[in-house]
């Protein structure tokens, strides 16, 4: 999908709300907008018809989300709310706003049966309900916009968490972009005389002298000349490193708490400072949320690695091959980026190209690897359905094969009862990272919809790799105790068989 169209549909919104004192619940209109894109072919706003509810809302969410019947009001209120942003902006006329409210009329009678009725589940949903919407759609495919607790972040010695990797723009962007920033406008006319000493740093080539700039307004003592605050100013280089290390933007309110903790003073303006930033070319505020501009990000590495830092430069992975765009994605990449990523790999191939190579990538990988490239799959449309019917004969694609198939109404094999607990044991091993990183959670999940006891008890017969490794993981989660019994004595009896 086209993630920038949909981030700014959102960032225009809250404004619109805002302005109108009308509350927005926009990660619901998110999901509506990525879902449209994804899978309906909405790549701008004026996209959505009326049309375009009915199979978001009776056929994608039932199939796709995990949600009670009864959350159906309040995401019939978020397609409300949107249809009431796409008539003020313009984007469609009173009589298709009309009837795009009454199709959401009817739906709002019809959901809820639609979300709680198993045959419109599909496979993954209905099978591992247990795991979480987040690890059942991949976490890749549905943007979160949570931001991370930064009481946790690592600080910025060089023995604490390595900084991840980065991607930086192409040097003629940079260049380009350095074109616009008013501070190094202003230092060319002979302005900021507080700040002269920049005008003789780095030379006469650009990218060395913003490098410079940089590293002048990050370490030296500037004494509020760039914020307004002499304390902020002394505490730049930890928050611009807490935002390098995030590398996606930032809540304006989270970046005030962030501040708060490190300087003194605790009454800041913190949109004033902001704006001051963002006038010197080192952060970009978009809507409530803020992060580095591509040039802080690139003039920062490089500050880095003067200082004998390691900072290492992410590959674009839209230019690897599939099996180098998985291995990219499980290194983790920030959402935004790896939807980019994604996008312009697909755009580079045929989907028939596309799906065989992901497939044949997948082929024998572990489940986690398997699973992003089957996920990738799914975006896929009916022109790859050769190449997806070729996965037929192997036995770890199949499952998914059929589903794929299925999905898209092409004829398709029933799984088989032995392929069903295969396929469990697949997707239960796929979530075993999440679950092992937020285990309150799993076991949460679980406990509203895990598997029953019964069905554990069988699942010692499955020959998978990751068989004793889940089983183990049930039984150290599961709330029931008769279930998580029965995991542990699967586990003991798939051990016995020599299944590792």
């Amino acid at each position: 999908m086209s993630i920038e169209w949909v981030n700014l549909v959102i960032d225009d919104l809250r404004a619109w709300g805002r302005a109108r004192d009308v509350e927005v619940d926009a990660d619901e209109v998110r999901l509506l907008c990525d879902y449209a894109s994804d899978y309906l072919n909405v790549n701008e706003l004026g996209d959505f018809t009326p049309a375009t509810f009915d199979e978001l809302l009776l056929s994608l969410y039932p199939r796709k989300v995990i949600a009670p019947p009864e959350s159906a009001q309040e995401t019939v209120a978020a397609a409300h709310t949107l249809v009431d942003y796409l008539q003020d902006s313009g984007t469609v006329a009173l009589g298709t706003a009309s009837r795009m409210r009454d199709r959401l009329a009817d739906i709002a009678t019809r959901m809820p049966e639609a979300l709680a009725d198993t045959a419109n589940f599909g496979m993954a949903k209905s099978l591992f309900s247990s795991i979480g919407p987040e690890s059942l759609e991949q976490s890749i495919a549905i943007p979160s916009g949570e931001v991370p607790d930064l009481e946790d972040a690592p600080c910025d010695c060089p023995g604490c968490t390595p900084r991840p990797a980065v991607r930086l723009a192409p040097p003629e962007e940079l260049v380009a972009g350095l074109a616009d920033v008013p501070l190094l406008a202003e230092l060319d006319r002979g302005g900021l005389p507080y700040l002269s000493e920049l005008r003789l740093l780095g030379g006469g080539e650009p990218l060395r002298r913003w490098a410079a700039i940089v590293a002048h307004l990050v370490e030296r003592d500037t004494g509020g000349e760039v914020t307004g605050s002499a304390e902020v100013d002394e505490e730049l280089y930890d928050l611009f490193d807490m935002l390098y290390r995030l590398q996606v933007p930032v809540s304006i309110g989270v970046i005030g708490d962030y501040l708060a903790q490190l300087v003194d003073d605790g009454d800041i303006d913190v949109e004033a400072v902001l704006d001051r930033l963002a006038w010197c070319g080192l952060v970009r505020v978009t809507g409530d949320t803020a992060g580095l501009t591509p040039a802080a990000a690139w003039a920062l590495r490089e500050h880095y690695l003067a200082l004998g830092l390691d900072a290492p430069q992410a590959p674009d992975l839209a230019e690897t091959d599939a099996r180098g765009l998985i291995e990219g994605l499980l290194d983790g990449v920030p959402t935004e980026l790896a939807e980019d990523d994604i996008s312009r790999w697909l755009a580079a191939r045929t989907a028939g190209e596309a799906a065989a190579e992901l497939l044949a990538a997948a082929s024998g990988a572990p489940a986690v690897a398997r699973g992003i490239a089957v996920t990738i799959v799914d975006r896929l449309g009916a022109e790859a359905e050769a190449e997806v019917r070729a996965c037929l004969d192997d036995e770890e694609l199949r499952p998914h094969a059929i589903h794929w198939l299925a999905a898209r109404s092409l004829p398709a094999p029933a799984l088989s009862e032995k392929e069903l607990m295969w396929v469990s044991v697949d997707m239960l091993a796929l979530a075993m990272p999440a679950a092992e990183d937020d285990p309150d959670v799993f076991a949460e999940n679980m406990s509203a919809s895990g598997p029953p006891a019964h069905l554990i008890e069988e699942m010692w017969r499955v020959d998978h790799p990751d068989l004793v490794e889940v089983l183990e993981l049930l039984g150290r989660s599961l709330p029931d105790g008769t279930a998580a019994k029965a995991a542990r004595k699967a586990a003991f009896k798939a051990r016995s068989r020599g299944i590792r």
